[in-house]
């Protein structure tokens, strides 16, 4: 066979192909588009919502930004725990859990004991004593053991060889001095 004939067959081959392809392709796009027009074009009410519901949209990332936000400010004040009382220069508080006494004694009570209170039983034990503006040296006495180095205190000072913490009220040592 000589390479004229193969292409003389192969010419052929696909003027034959190409003829039998484009019977199929007449009519193609009047076939689509009654197709198209045949399909309704209104979707069924449940497939609306479920695409409602399934297909992600700036929307639905703002709503639920927004719902996350309000459930967490709805539990924050829900869950919040009570407001703490206010300290106050007058407010002596410590910390003892377990102990069955709390006093406080210092120079404004011609160290006498105060008893200190822990109402709720939590080891919190606190009192509120009155006092005017200035210096004052104070210490706790915890079950009869001194405890004289309050962490609230203002600074220490140690006397015949104990501690005693000790608070300014109505001002800092500055205005205190002059």
């Amino acid at each position: 066979m000589r390479w004229d004939e193969l292409d003389e067959l192969l010419r052929a081959a696909l003027s034959k192909e190409v003829a039998e392809g484009a019977k199929g392709l007449s009519g193609l796009e009047e076939r689509v588009v009654r197709e198209l027009a045949r399909r309704s074009t209104h979707q069924r009410f449940w497939t609306r919502v479920r695409d409602f519901f399934t297909r992600p949209t700036p929307r639905w990332a703002l709503a639920g930004a927004l719902a996350a936000l309000l459930i967490g400010f709805a539990l924050g004040r829900l869950t919040a725990p009570p407001a703490l009382p206010q300290w106050s220069p007058n407010l002596f508080v410590i910390a003892a859990p377990g102990a069955r006494s709390v006093a406080v004694v210092g120079d404004f009570s011609a160290w006498q004991p105060i008893p200190l209170s822990d109402p709720d039983g939590d080891g919190i034990w606190m009192a509120s004593i009155p006092l005017p503006p200035g210096r004052y040296e104070y210490a706790f006495i915890v079950d009869g053991k001194w405890v004289g180095q309050d962490p609230l205190a203002d600074e220490y000072l140690r006397t015949f060889g104990e501690y005693v913490s000790v608070r300014y009220i109505g001002g800092g040592r500055a205005d205190l001095s002059s």
